[in-house]
């Protein structure tokens, strides 16, 4: 037992050079390990059937691929003599070749095309009768079992003429088409395939005497790595020594590369330019954001939506449809005085016809290429209904800050009101009760202290005024930084003389309740704000501005923009009752924000939309997350899920309109007229539909605003 133990091996479902002697998780992506088999390689039936799942669990194999090639190719060597043996094709072509025991030899051949050629599709109906999911292994294999006991039943004494050659034809065109039809599926699914390969396999890791060659999955915390240049970053970290630009359009979606210099974050699996930087290491691989994005692709892909489940729903009734049409073709055509073989090969031919294949995978592809395309651009799909639904919005609510705006604001102004009080201590006395926010704003005061090189102060009896701003004891003295809504909220004076452009956001000082200054900011537009409300605008969707800021500055961004409206000094409980109003003039509202204060307000919109979270994509109440805070990306995210809800309507449209056509000439209908469809025709009809699916979901394309 202890030897058979040993020999037990475990690997990575997304990564196969992970294989270990013991349980336990993948230390690239955190995925649980799973057994390897030693017949894994001939279970290639497991990802068929009427919804086949696209994620790990499902991946296709190259060894499947190998291994529908290979059954294809015997199977063909074998069709060959099958068929010249056959009485019907001999017939056909005015010969006779028949002597003693041929029909014996033909009975040996097709008997090893049946068990052979046929064992995907009888072992896969034998698990779907297991698992009481009757799908498309179990109607290939019932109509091959029936063809070959019934051509049996002939050899060894039954009137009429055997099926070898249709069971043999319509098995070796099954192969066939699953050998394409894999080939297609693996291609639509490569996205994913390309994210996990980003993740480099080693690392240089800085030691105090050299530099050593490691496992990239070996790294942890705090360790330093050296990134030459050309390399991939191996690990998510902070760059400790040296500069460069990065190329990080295969996970964020930014097309230029990005400078980086000492202190700025790194994101594992972007490829370095000419500099050689040093990283410190934030966190081990299988907590890195490249395996995040994995995970949650991986997540997204086996979710299902209500298309989705609208078209397993068809699939299961196309099953039953299938055997119900099969088997009264059958007695239709016996009754009414056709032969045996007749009805028996209108309902093979209506069985095959009708097997759900092309609408069970009609979705699956489609959400297995948007996920990890969508991936790829940096439009992380947290929940499929939400991604689908993108296409309903009819109003776009924006977070101003970081989203339209740079979010980087700078200081243009220091007014000090006391004489005793210079600018320097504004800034001082603003920056010591800033220094534990990450709002853009405290981020612009310290950033002015630290250019100004004023040592900044602790603090005592902190306290945040939500949506006001933040409170403490400096020195003895009881300091406020606050919002002109403070102001007004506590009925104090604007100071007289103050003055500030429409682009400028104010905040005060306050010492011992009296205001001895006040600091202004500034947030440019991004470039990129215009031609987004613009093509929103194109497609006939509003925008609004919702701001906690000054109606003077919502007012002068949403004019500059040419938004639709905007509803400024808005505190962050408050936006939620802003998004239901809008819910209640019937609008589908689609909110934008960082994910954290404006959490409320993306849970209740109909589309969440979190925006600006960098590597920390852990969104929990968005539906969609964007890694960049490009309002273009929320555009191209709305083309993009009406793109994938057109595709998967497409193929949803193909796969039940083939089966409307298909369906009545497998059963007979034109027969009068001459027309009707073998068992091998309906085989390939079969395979043509569900290879016009696959290629119709690998056409999907991110569409940039």
């Amino acid at each position: 037992m202890e030897h058979q133990q040993k020999e037990q091996q475990y690997t990575c479902p997304m990564h196969s050079q992970i294989v270990q002697d013991k349980p336990g998780n993948c230390p690239i992506c955190g995925m649980t390990l799973v057994l390897i088999k030693p017949d894994a390689k001939n279970n290639v039936h497991d990802h068929h059937g009427a919804n086949p799942p696209m994620g790990h669990e499902g991946h296709v194999h190259n060894s499947m691929i190998a291994d529908f090639r290979k059954r294809f190719y015997v199977v063909l060597v074998l069709t060959i003599p099958i068929v010249l043996l056959s009485e019907m094709i001999q017939h056909f072509m005015g010969v006779d070749w028949q002597f003693t025991g041929s029909k014996y030899i033909l009975f040996a051949l097709s008997t090893i095309v049946f068990i052979y050629g046929g064992f995907p599709f009888l072992k896969g109906l034998v698990d779907e009768v297991k698992a009481k999911n009757p799908g498309m292994m179990f109607l290939i294999g019932f109509a091959i079992s029936v063809a070959y006991i019934y051509s049996v039943a002939i050899v060894f004494g039954l009137q009429g003429m055997d099926f070898f050659w249709e069971l043999t034809t319509l098995i070796l065109i099954m192969l066939l088409g699953h050998w394409i039809e894999m080939k297609s599926v693996a291609g639509a699914s490569r996205e994913l395939e390309l994210l996990v390969q980003l993740m480099p396999a080693d690392a240089h890791m800085v030691m105090p005497d050299m530099v050593h060659d490691v496992k990239t999955a070996t790294l942890k915390a705090n360790d330093i790595i050296l990134v030459k240049p050309g390399e991939k970053v191996a690990a998510d970290g902070i760059i400790s020594e040296g500069e460069s630009y990065l190329n990080e359009s295969m996970l964020t979606g930014e097309s230029k590369p990005v400078q980086k210099i000492k202190g700025d974050k790194v994101i594992a699996g972007s490829i370095n330019g000419n500099g050689s930087i040093k990283v410190t290491v934030s966190h081990a691989a299988k907590d890195s954001y490249l395996s995040q994005i994995v995970k949650l692709v991986n997540d997204a892909q086996q979710s299902k939506s209500k298309t989705q489940l609208l078209a397993d729903t068809a699939a299961r009734w196309l099953t039953i449809i299938a055997l119900v049409s099969g088997i009264v073709t059958f007695l239709y055509w016996y009754l009414t005085g056709q032969s045996l073989a007749f009805a028996m090969e209108r309902m093979v031919t209506v069985i095959v016809i009708c097997c759900p294949h092309a609408l069970g995978l009609a979705v699956p592809l489609v959400v297995a290429k948007s996920t990890a395309l969508s991936a790829k651009n940096g439009l992380l799909i947290k929940n499929r209904t939400a991604f689908e639904n993108a296409r309903k919005i009819t109003t776009i609510v924006f977070d101003k800050t970081g989203t339209l705006t740079v979010g980087k604001f700078e200081v243009s102004k220091i007014v000090s009101l006391e004489k005793e009080i210079d600018e320097n201590e504004i800034i001082r006395l603003a920056a010591a009760l800033e220094q534990k926010s990450e709002h853009p704003i405290a981020t612009g005061i310290l950033q002015k202290a630290k250019d100004l090189t004023i040592t900044i102060p602790a603090t005592e009896n902190f306290n945040a005024i939500t949506g006001k701003g933040v409170e403490a004891t400096i020195e003895g003295k009881k300091i406020l930084v606050v919002s002109p809504g403070y102001l007004k909220e506590n009925n104090l004076a604007t100071p007289e003389g103050f003055t500030a452009k429409d682009t400028e956001t104010v905040v005060f000082v306050i010492a011992n309740n009296a205001i001895v200054g006040y600091i202004a900011l500034s947030d440019g537009i991004r470039p990129e704000s215009a031609g987004a409300i613009k093509t929103l605008k194109e497609n006939k969707i509003k925008s609004i501005l919702l701001t906690g800021d000054n109606n003077k500055v919502a007012k002068s961004v949403s004019e500059t923009l040419g938004m639709d409206s905007f509803i400024a000094e808005v505190l962050p409980h408050q936006k939620l009752e802003k998004i239901k109003d809008l819910q209640s003039k019937g609008e589908f509202v689609a909110m934008t924000g960082d994910g954290v204060n404006d959490a409320p307000a993306l849970a209740i919109a109909d589309v969440g939309i979190a925006v600006g979270s960098g590597s920390d994509i852990a969104a929990e109440t968005a539906g969609i997350v964007l890694v960049n805070s490009n309002p273009e990306d929320i555009v191209s995210l709305i083309l993009f899920g009406k793109a994938t809800y057109r595709k998967m309507i497409q193929n949803l449209i193909w796969a039940t309109g083939y089966n409307v056509i298909a369906l009545p000439l497998a059963a007979g209908v034109l027969y009068k007229q001459g027309i009707l469809l073998s068992p091998a025709a309906g085989a390939v009809l079969m395979t043509v539909s569900t290879i016009v699916v696959a290629i119709n979901a690998s056409m999907l394309k991110v569409k940039r605003a």
